[in-house]
């Protein structure tokens, strides 16, 4: 019982102690790892990455890669300024890379390292296209979703071994107990990981169509490129099981979403788009 209760405190110290906010939606979220630590170890990560890989360069596509990035950067900076933010960016340090590999995919690492495959240029078709997925990619390094994925896992680490003490001392047999750990595994991870990850991706969406609009990027392009992201077809994991919202979810809060994005746009002057 008090192992129990130990665990049970350290819980709510570490929720507690380990928050921040997300300026973009004013919710307190989870830092149990701070950036301090997290950055240094993203940097070299990003550095060996590129070493590993081919890194385009020179060309009109690695062009607008970097120019893509640089005015969703500027972006970010002025609505940050603008919201009483002053500061947040400290410790980033924005690198945009074009990638030859024919993945569909980009991301960026906490702290600003941005990385986009050549595999999904065709689909993006144009500076605006690109501008909706280095938008969203920009949108999980502000909104610190790196930090606080690697939170979660901690605190879902921290469960299990609640679970097993906790079997232990209600003298639970050691089947019924690896059962009772299995299910908790299987919880956490439907019930709380993915659903987490799901709200990341949503949360960036949204983010990044306000960054995109604010650089200048129609918003209402981002609709369409799911559109095309969608027609690629491939078989998708039910969205309950999935990582990442469904295509169709997505199209329709994207649609919902442009307008907004125009208009909070306008505050910064913004009233014609790519």
């Amino acid at each position: 019982m008090k192992n129990k209760f130990v665990i049970f405190l350290s819980f709510i110290f570490l929720i507690l102690s380990g928050c921040s906010q997300n300026p973009f939606t004013g919710k307190k979220t989870l830092a149990l790892v701070p950036n301090a630590q997290i950055l240094p170890m993203a940097f070299q990560q990003y550095d060996q990455f590129l070493q590993e890989n081919q890194v385009v360069n020179n060309t009109s596509e690695s062009r607008m890669v970097k120019t893509v990035g640089q005015k969703i950067a500027t972006a970010a900076q002025r609505w940050l300024n603008a919201n009483g933010y002053q500061g947040y960016l400290e410790g980033y340090q924005w690198e945009y890379n074009l990638v030859k590999d024919d993945q569909v995919n980009a991301w960026c690492m906490p702290g600003g390292k941005i990385v986009v495959y050549t595999g999904i240029l065709p689909i993006t078709k144009s500076e605006a296209g690109l501008a909706v997925v280095m938008g969203h990619e920009v949108a999980h390094a502000l909104a610190n979703h790196g930090q606080q994925r690697m939170s979660a896992s901690q605190l879902q680490q921290l469960g299990a071994v609640a679970t097993a003490v906790g079997s232990q001392a209600a003298g639970v047999s050691e089947e019924n107990a690896a059962l009772l750990n299995q299910a908790y595994g299987i919880g956490t991870q439907v019930g709380l990981m993915l659903p987490y990850s799901r709200s990341h991706e949503t949360e960036a969406d949204k983010i990044g169509l306000t960054l995109m609009a604010v650089a200048g990027y129609d918003p209402h392009e981002a609709a369409d490129l799911w559109r095309r992201m969608k027609a690629q077809g491939g078989q998708a994991p039910p969205e309950i099981l999935s990582t990442h919202p469904s295509n169709d979810t997505r199209i329709n809060n994207l649609e919902v979403w442009a307008d907004e994005a125009v208009a909070e746009a306008k505050k910064f002057g913004v009233t014609t788009f790519k």
